[in-house]
């Protein structure tokens, strides 16, 4: 909250709660700002009108975040981030529509490469592995290899095992 809004008695949408929670505002108008979360699980649901959201997540979680906005001469902005949330005291970086930010696992921006991050999802979940459950590193192993502009290598059953191993044996 700020100090302004301390004094007169509000709180903002994205005040900074004891409960540590990080919250995403979706706003989708069809055909003009659609933001959606494609998979991570929140904690809590707040409607904020028909056309705005606010999701709650629990520090840890993973989540993709993608927006999509346009004007009346086409696509201004596609883009999707996939985001670790953070517990308090723990170093992030902020994006928009995210407070307080977290820990930027892959950014990608325009739609030919979003697309192929959402192909890289949809392969990783016929696989039957929940995408937040996904090694972190996969995910910027993805952005760096588009970035660099490789094509990333594929998700596996025998990765996710080892991955799931490790952080049983560093928990």
């Amino acid at each position: 909250m700020t100090g302004t809004a301390k004094r007169r008695g509000r709180s903002t949408p994205f005040a900074r709660t004891s409960d540590n929670l990080t919250r995403v505002e979706l706003t989708w108008i069809e055909k003009k700002i659609e933001n959606w979360i494609r998979f991570g699980e929140p904690a809590h649901e707040k409607m904020l009108s028909r056309s705005r959201r606010i999701l709650s997540f629990r520090p840890a979680t993973i989540f993709a975040f993608v927006r999509w906005a346009s004007n009346d001469f086409g696509t201004i902005i596609s883009r999707i981030d996939i985001v670790r949330t953070v517990a308090p005291g723990e170093a992030y970086q902020t994006l928009p529509f995210v407070r307080p930010g977290g820990e930027i696992l892959l950014k990608v921006e325009g739609w030919p490469k979003v697309e192929q991050v959402l192909r890289r999802i949809d392969a990783i979940e016929a696989l039957d592995i929940a995408a937040p459950d996904v090694s972190p590193d996969h995910w910027r192993h993805i952005h760096n290899r588009l970035a660099a502009g490789h094509e990333p290598r594929a998700y596996t059953g025998e990765q996710h095992q080892a991955y799931l191993l490790r952080r049983k044996t560093t928990s």
